[in-house]
C-alpha cells in the first residue's frame, strides 16, 4: 500500500510539476543541438566519442576532468567563459565563488596541450575569462570577472 501512495503524494506537491517541466525542457534543449563528433581549433583535435586528443598529429593523454575543460572551451569557441560557467558545466555543481579549482585544473591541460608548441591555445585574460578564440588575436572587450581564453 505504501508504494501506491507515493505517486499521489508527488502529484499533490506543486513543485513536482515545476521541476518535471524544467527537466523536460532541459532534455529537449539538449536533444535539439547538433553536436559534432570531432571538435577542432587550430591544430588541436578532440574526438568526443573516443575522448582522443591530438595536437599537430601527436596524441595527448588527458584525464576525464582534463578532457572536459578543453571540450567545454572548444564548444564555446570565441565566447568568453567565466569560472562559474566552467564549474557548473565541468563539475556539474556550484563550488562557490571563492574556489580556485578552475585555476588549478586549467593548468593541467594547458601544460599538456600547449607545451612544445609555438602558439599557446589556452590563455587567461586577466579580469575577463577563459576563452577559446577562433581568430588568433581575438580578445574580449570588457568583462567583470576573470576568465580564460582558448585560442
Amino acid at each position: 500500500m505504501g508504494w501506491m501512495q507515493a505517486p499521489t503524494t508527488m502529484l499533490r506537491n506543486r513543485s513536482f510539476f515545476a521541476e518535471l517541466s524544467a527537466r523536460i525542457r532541459a532534455v529537449l534543449r539538449r536533444g535539439s543541438r547538433p553536436s559534432r563528433a570531432v571538435l577542432q581549433i587550430a591544430d588541436l583535435e578532440l574526438e568526443r566519442i573516443t575522448h582522443a586528443v591530438q595536437r599537430g598529429g601527436h596524441e595527448i593523454a588527458l584525464s576525464a576532468k582534463e578532457y572536459a575543460l578543453p571540450e567545454f572551451l572548444m564548444r564555446n569557441a570565441g565566447r568568453p567563459v567565466s569560472r562559474a560557467a566552467i564549474i557548473e558545466q565541468v563539475w556539474k555543481f556550484d563550488l562557490g565563488p571563492m574556489t580556485n579549482v578552475v585555476d588549478v585544473y586549467i593548468n593541467y591541460p594547458r601544460r599538456k596541450v600547449d607545451f612544445g608548441y609555438d602558439r599557446a591555445l589556452i590563455r587567461t585574460i586577466r579580469g575577463v575569462v577563459i576563452r577559446l578564440a577562433k581568430a588568433p588575436n581575438s580578445t574580449s572587450s570588457r568583462a567583470p570577472v576573470p576568465k580564460y581564453v582558448f585560442s
